[in-house]
């Protein structure tokens, strides 16, 4: 999938207890497809992913799969630093209809250049859904090298 246009990295808006606020969430994305965004990204570093539980995070992404309902791409972002975390909330997503993962680069452990390619090699090569590379240095530590993109790219 090629993706062009806009897509608005959302916020997890949450009740006063801690959970999920899902009809707020929904308004959100309906507000959003209103604006004629084209595209939605649910999960990722700017709505919380790194403070919600997996349980949560699975159910963001099923949030916004359903109420999208095909009318802008969905980004569910899928990263972690652990490649065994990663590919299962990417493969959850893959199964729940989002049109493309966000994979962050492994935060916190900063592997070298090739281990960053392993971890995405891993993940692409046991899912079928489009992986977009999110590279922010400023979350992980890390930057990704040109090298290092290139030879993401020509992954299928």
């Amino acid at each position: 999938m090629r993706f062009e246009g806009t897509a608005v990295a959302m916020v997890t808006p949450m009740h006063e207890d801690g959970s999920i606020d899902e009809e707020g969430y929904r308004q959100n994305i309906n507000w959003l497809i209103e604006q004629d965004v084209d595209g939605l990204v649910a999960a990722g570093t700017t709505g919380e992913s790194a403070t919600i539980t997996h349980e949560e995070h699975r159910r963001v992404i099923d949030i916004m799969v359903d109420e999208v309902d095909g009318r802008v791409t969905t980004i569910a972002g899928t990263g972690s630093n652990a490649t065994t975390e990663a590919l299962d909330l990417t493969k959850y997503a893959d199964d729940a209809g989002a049109d493309m993962a966000l994979l962050i680069t492994p935060y916190y452990n900063k592997p070298q250049q090739h281990g960053v390619i392993e971890h995405y090699r891993q993940i692409n090569d046991k899912t079928d859904i489009d992986i977009v590379a999110y590279n922010v240095p400023s979350r992980t530590g890390l930057d990704m090298a040109p090298e290092t993109i290139v030879e993401l790219a020509k992954m299928d």
